[in-house]
């Protein structure tokens, strides 16, 4: 047996009054989830733990069936080793995203899909002005990036910027949770405002301003740690061989620090313009040389962080032609049986435009099993699944049975 996940990032959402008062899944044409779905198991999983956020790095680990008070560090360590950093034991990480405030409000947590090539021009920028022995910044894609300061101090709050979206930004600056933090959040609360004195006038954003796209005019440093200690998925189900594929740095962070390797795909953007066909010709290729395969698709939460109904539908349904489809029509050829399990890691509603920590809708398919009488994926439909609600590593060991 060898065994697929398939993880669309933010897929899950809540009813919407555009969409006949259905979630963007359910009004999704998905035959092929579907089908699935009617020949699966199928539930929910609550994939935040109590005490954390509803982050993409703390629902992919739990999905994955890592134990979160034991590993979880922050997003910052996870997308250093998705980048390649090896950090030190005295470095702290931090993702830092490149934005657009207007005024005294966070307009945009993404400076309006920034080019891979502006940021880092952007990036390389900061570096040279605010960077120094124990200040460095490392370029993503986009808007994602990476600030690693020496000697940092994690016991600090951080507020995602995607939560505070329209909002006044100065009353979510960086605090400091203990006295001997302060010089943390201070220098952190330091680098935003000079980062806001000198990107607003860097050539990429009079550039932009001119072609009238949000400028990159602030950095937003979020989710601190160091580097996690991370039993590997050999150690945790004494799996063989295993890979994930993501244009994402923090799912390839977890999957790097899991053993996993790390697959890249060309035109992967983490966008809804990614290469849907490549990453599932990736997978294809990756089941023949290893057991486990995680294939996480990002367009959906970007839709969802957008607040946009209509392009969350299109990307589920390009998730089930593109992705799904494919991936079924080799699948089922191979003698060799293959469990496929489909999921979101959280939802990210349209409306609120941010993570939630509700359960999400899953399904597992493999050749042979008793499907139960669920026909349809979605979130409500699952609740009369198999499964009505599983928690910690439960989903995980029902996929690899």
């Amino acid at each position: 047996m060898k065994y697929l996940v398939v993880l669309a990032d933010g897929m899950a959402d809540e009813p919407i009054a555009e969409l006949g008062h259905r979630t963007p899944l359910q009004y999704a044409r998905t035959p092929y989830m579907d089908r699935l779905a009617a020949s699966g198991v199928t539930g929910s999983l609550r994939t935040v733990p109590d005490g954390f956020a509803p982050g993409s790095e703390v629902a992919n680990l739990s999905v994955l069936g890592y134990s979160l008070p034991a590993v979880y560090e922050g997003r910052g360590a996870l997308e250093a080793a998705g980048m390649g950093i090896r950090l030190r034991p005295d470095e702290l990480a931090m993702r830092c995203n490149l934005l657009c405030v207007e005024g005294e409000r966070l307009k945009s947590y993404s400076a309006g899909d920034l080019a891979d090539e502006e940021a880092e021009q952007l990036i390389t920028f900061l570096n040279n002005e605010l960077g120094d022995e124990n200040i460095r910044f490392y370029r993503g894609l986009s808007y994602r990036h990476l600030l690693v300061i020496k000697k940092g101090d994690k016991r600090i709050d951080c507020t995602p910027p995607h939560n505070i979206l329209s909002l006044p930004f100065r009353p979510a600056l960086v605090r400091a949770q203990t006295p001997e933090a302060g010089p943390t959040a201070a220098l952190l609360n330091e680098l935003i405002r000079k980062s806001q004195d000198i990107l607003p006038d860097h050539p990429v954003n009079r550039r932009r301003i001119n072609e009238e796209k949000e400028p990159a005019n602030s950095i937003w440093p979020w989710s601190p740690g160091y580097r996690p200690a991370m039993q590997t998925f050999k150690q945790l189900y004494g799996m063989g061989k295993s890979a994930v594929i993501s244009a994402v740095d923090v799912i390839r962070g977890i999957g790097a620090y899991a053993g996993m390797d790390v697959i890249s795909v060309e035109g992967a953007t983490g966008r809804h313009d990614t290469n849907y066909e490549g990453k599932a010709q990736a997978a294809i290729r990756a089941l023949q040389t290893h057991d486990f395969v995680y294939l996480h698709i990002e367009a959906s939460d970007e839709a969802g962080h957008a607040g946009d109904a209509a392009l969350k539908v299109r990307t589920i349904e390009d998730l089930d032609s593109r992705i799904i489809k494919p991936l079924f029509e080799v699948l089922s050829q191979w003698d060799v049986p293959v469990t496929v399990a489909v999921l979101p890691d959280h939802p990210t509603p349209c409306a609120l435009r941010t993570h939630t920590d509700t359960p999400v809708p899953f399904l597992i398919y493999r050749p042979g099993i008793t499907p139960d009488r669920v026909t349809r994926y979605d979130e409500f439909s699952v609740q009369h699944g198999k499964y009505p609600l599983l928690n910690g590593n439960e989903f995980i060991k029902e996929v690899l049975k």
